[in-house]
C-alpha cells in the first residue's frame, strides 16, 4: 500500500499560528481573516456555526424560548445562534420531545407529592370521642334509674312477687282483710265441746273444740259481709294422731263435693294430739254477702280430732 496525496502541504506545516513566525510568513501564512494555517493546508478551519453534525437542524427561533419544565434547555453558541457541536435530542428522527409535560406521581399543580388527608382524619376522630361521650352520658342516665330500683326504691310489685307464688300475689291485699276465727267461738252442734287440756292450740286461752267423733256432731262459721264471690281456699288448723281422718264439708247448705282431709302430717303417736298439730285446706266455691261454712262428722266420716282455728284466703292457694 502506498500513501496518497493530502494536499500541496503536509500536516506539520498545519500550524493555525504559522503567520506568527518568520518561516511561517515566508511560506505564505496569513491572519485569521483567511482562515488558520498555511495556504492550501490539510486541515481546513470553518467559522464557528458554520459546521453540521447529523441531518440539518431546524431554523433557530427569533428569540430564546423558555425551556418546558423538566427539559433542559438547549445551549446556545453565538448570540442568536445553534451551538454547531450540539444539537437537542427532539432534532434527531425519534427523538422527539414529549407533547405535553408530565404529571407529577403525587399531588396536583402545587409539584411534589401531597401528604395524608390529616383535616378529614382529625375530622373523623373527634367525632368518634364525641359519639362515646354521649354514650357514656347516656349509659350513666340510665344506670341510676336501675340503681334505685335496685336499690330501696323497688316497687311493690315485685316484692310481693318475690315473697308469694302468683296465687298468694292475687289475694294478698283481700288475704289480710279476710276473716278468721277460733273454734270455740262458732256454733257448735252434735255434741261438740270446747276444752284446753292439750297444749298446743294456738286460739285464744289455748282452747279448741273436741268430741267430734260421734255422728251428728259439728262447727259452724257464719261470714258477714264477704266482699266478693269466687274461689276460696278455707284452712283448718287441727290436732289428731295415729291415723288420717276426714270430715264432711257444707258450703251455704249444700255438701262440698268432697271431704275435707284431716291426715296425721305430723305422724304424731296414737292418742299423743300435743304432737300432732298441722294445717289442711279445701278450696269451696262463695259468694259475695253472708256464707256460712259447716264442718260436720257424717257417716262414714272419721272426726277423731282436736279443732282449733278457721280462716280463709281469696283464691286457691295452698299456704
Amino acid at each position: 500500500m502506498t500513501s496518497g496525496n493530502n494536499g500541496a502541504s503536509t500536516p506539520e506545516d498545519d500550524d493555525p499560528f504559522g503567520y506568527l513566525y518568520a518561516d511561517g510568513q515566508a511560506n505564505g501564512a496569513q491572519p485569521p481573516s483567511g482562515g488558520y494555517g498555511y495556504p492550501n493546508s490539510v486541515n481546513r478551519v470553518r467559522s464557528v456555526g458554520q459546521r453540521q453534525y447529523g441531518p440539518p437542524a431546524a431554523p433557530a427561533p427569533q428569540a430564546q424560548q423558555t425551556a418546558a419544565y423538566g427539559q433542559v434547555p438547549q445551549q446556545q453558541g453565538a448570540y442568536n445562534q445553534p451551538n454547531a457541536h450540539y444539537a437537542a435530542p427532539e432534532t434527531f428522527p425519534g427523538g422527539g420531545a414529549p407533547t405535553a409535560p408530565q404529571q407529577p406521581a403525587y399531588g396536583g399543580g402545587g409539584g411534589g407529592r401531597r401528604g395524608p388527608n390529616t383535616k378529614g382524619l382529625l375530622i373523623g376522630a373527634i367525632a368518634v370521642v364525641a359519639a362515646v361521650v354521649i354514650g357514656i352520658g347516656v349509659a350513666m342516665m340510665g344506670g341510676d334509674g336501675s340503681d334505685d330500683n335496685a336499690g330501696g326504691g323497688s316497687s311493690p310489685s315485685a316484692s310481693t312477687s318475690q315473697s308469694a307464688s302468683p296465687s298468694q300475689s292475687a289475694s294478698s291485699s283481700a288475704a289480710a282483710e279476710l276473716p278468721k276465727t277460733d273454734a270455740k267461738d262458732l256454733q257448735l252442734g252434735g255434741g261438740a265441746t270446747v276444752a284446753s287440756d292439750v297444749e298446743g292450740a294456738q286460739a285464744d286461752g289455748g282452747s279448741y273444740v273436741g268430741n267430734l267423733n260421734n255422728e251428728g256432731a259439728s262447727v259452724t262459721w257464719t261470714i258477714d259481709d264477704l266482699p266478693e264471690g269466687g274461689a276460696y281456699t278455707l284452712f283448718a288448723r287441727y290436732s289428731t294422731a295415729g291415723d288420717d281422718q276426714s270430715m264432711s264439708l257444707v258450703i251455704n247448705g249444700d255438701t262440698f263435693g268432697s271431704k275435707m282431709k284431716l291426715s296425721n302430717f305430723a305422724h304424731a303417736k296414737d292418742g299423743d294430739f300435743a304432737k300432732g298439730w298441722t294445717t289442711t285446706y279445701s278450696y269451696p266455691t262463695l259468694k259475695k254477702g253472708s256464707n256460712t261454712i259447716t264442718l260436720t262428722c257424717q257417716s262414714g266420716d272419721k272426726c277423731n280430732i282436736l279443732l282449733d282455728q278457721l280462716y280463709l284466703k281469696k283464691g286457691q292457694v295452698t299456704s
